[in-house]
C-alpha cells in the first residue's frame, strides 16, 4: 500500500504539474494578448494615418478650389472693368459724333443738303453702333471664358479625383 509519504509526494508532484500548466497557460495567454494588442495598435495607427492623409488631401483640394475662385473673381472684375471702359469710350465717341453731326446739320445750306447729311449720318451711326456692339459682345464672351476657366479646371480635377479609388 501507498504510504503517506508516497501520497504526499504524488500530491506535491500533481500540484507542481498543475501549477506549471497554469503558469504556461497564463504566459501563453499573456503572449497572445500582447500580440493581439500590438496588432490592434498597428491597425489603429494605420487607420489614423490614413484618416490624416484623407484630411490633408481634402484641405489641399479645398485650398485649390479657393484659389480657383479667387482667380475667377479677379478675371471677372478685370474683364468687367475693361468692358465698362470700352462701353464708356463708345458712348463718348457717339456723343462727340452726335455733336459734330448737329453742328454740320445746323450749317446746312438747303433742305436737300440737310436730308442727305441726315441719311449718311444715320447710316454711319448705325454701322458704328453695330460694330461697337459686336466688339462689346466679343469682350463679354472673352470675360466669361476667362472667368470660368479656373473653375472649369477645378471641376476637371474634382472629376479625376472622384474617378480614383480612395486608397490611391
Amino acid at each position: 500500500m501507498a504510504t503517506q509519504a508516497d501520497m504526499k509526494k504524488a500530491m506535491t508532484t500533481a500540484a507542481q504539474t498543475g501549477a506549471d500548466q497554469a503558469k504556461k497557460i497564463m504566459e501563453d495567454g499573456a503572449t497572445q494578448a500582447r500580440a493581439t494588442m500590438e496588432k490592434s495598435m498597428e491597425a489603429a495607427h494605420k487607420a489614423t494615418a490614413d484618416m490624416m492623409k484623407v484630411a490633408e488631401d481634402a484641405v489641399e483640394f479645398s485650398r485649390g478650389n479657393l484659389e480657383a475662385m479667387t482667380k475667377a473673381s479677379q478675371a471677372y472684375v478685370t474683364g468687367v472693368q475693361d468692358l465698362s471702359r470700352q462701353t464708356m469710350a463708345m458712348f463718348q465717341t457717339m456723343s462727340e459724333q452726335a455733336m459734330e453731326g448737329m453742328k454740320t446739320l445746323s450749317s446746312a445750306k438747303s433742305l436737300k443738303e440737310a436730308a442727305d447729311f441726315q441719311a449718311s449720318f444715320a447710316k454711319a451711326s448705325l454701322e458704328r453702333a453695330m460694330n461697337d456692339g459686336v466688339k462689346l459682345q466679343e469682350t463679354a464672351l472673352k470675360v466669361a471664358e476667362t472667368s470660368i476657366e479656373p473653375i472649369a479646371a477645378r471641376m476637371t480635377a474634382a472629376m479625376e479625383k472622384m474617378g480614383k479609388p480612395l486608397a490611391a
